[in-house]
């Protein structure tokens, strides 16, 4: 009974020992659990270098992205952006390839899809990606469009895939123009061409702040210094040029 009551004693005793290391183990992991907190104002750093945008936002685009989504959408917009009479003056055919660069949640894609029909194809290009979602959740049973997420000064197209390349009140936001053009030229087929339309530089019932805007003169500069040259324009727009570039060795 002794040899017994000792062993027991002893057994006891031993057990609050490993007791110890059980508490330091949970203390050195916290620590590391603690890191990454740490390691988050980098995170939030990203969106305030966008801050000197255009509306506060990420590249330019405005922080609240669902009321920028739903103005996008806005039907009024029809009225001076006249998104039908566009896509006829484009004179895209059935089978054809297009690109949308600045597509957001697809104001201009899914008109570019109806005319290009399941022959064709549209690359809907965005650097936002809740853009891009709306644009999926818009698209039903239409299955020529590609979103793509790009990043600021590379559009990530295929090189020689396009026939035309259309850019919408979207070149303002390229961190450099002339070699997001160059970039954009390379997407193209022979004979394909680039199409940007955007507020002409001055005042006008909507559109971005007068400084953001790059006068059409300016565009053509950057496009010229990208290897293209203007082979066509439009002029039925109240408020924006719209503009038709190709390669320069190949414009008339």
């Amino acid at each position: 009974m002794t040899a017994l009551a000792l062993a027991a004693a002893l057994l006891l005793a031993a057990d609050p020992a490993p007791a110890a290391p059980a508490k330091t183990k949970p203390a050195s992991t916290q620590a590391p659990a603690k890191a990454p907190p740490a390691k988050a104002p980098p995170a939030k750093a990203t969106p305030a270098k966008g801050a000197a945008g255009k509306h506060g936002g990420a590249h330019g685009n405005p922080t609240d992205l669902g009321a920028y989504t739903a103005a996008l959408l806005d039907p009024k917009r029809d009225e001076w952006q006249k998104p039908d009479e566009v896509v006829k003056a484009l004179g895209l055919s059935p089978g054809q390839v297009v690109c949308d660069v600045g597509a957001g949640p697809g104001y201009f894609t899914l008109r570019l899809a109806a005319a290009v029909g399941p022959s064709g194809h549209v690359y809907a290009v965005d650097v936002e990606a809740p853009l891009l979602v709306a644009l999926r959740e818009r698209l039903g049973a239409v299955r020529q469009v590609t979103p793509v997420l790009a990043v600021a000064d590379d559009p990530l197209l295929p090189q020689g895939a396009c026939d035309l390349v259309l850019v919408v009140d979207t070149f303002h936001h390229f961190p450099d123009g002339v070699a997001y053009l160059w970039r954009l030229a390379t997407s193209l087929k022979p004979g394909g061409r680039i199409v940007n339309i955007d507020f002409h530089k001055r005042e006008t019932p909507v559109g971005p702040p007068v400084a953001r805007r790059v006068a059409r003169e300016d565009f053509l500069a950057a496009a010229a210094s990208a290897g293209l040259a203007l082979t066509a324009e439009h002029d039925f727009l109240p408020h924006q040029y719209f503009v038709v570039m190709g390669p320069a060795g190949a414009a008339r």
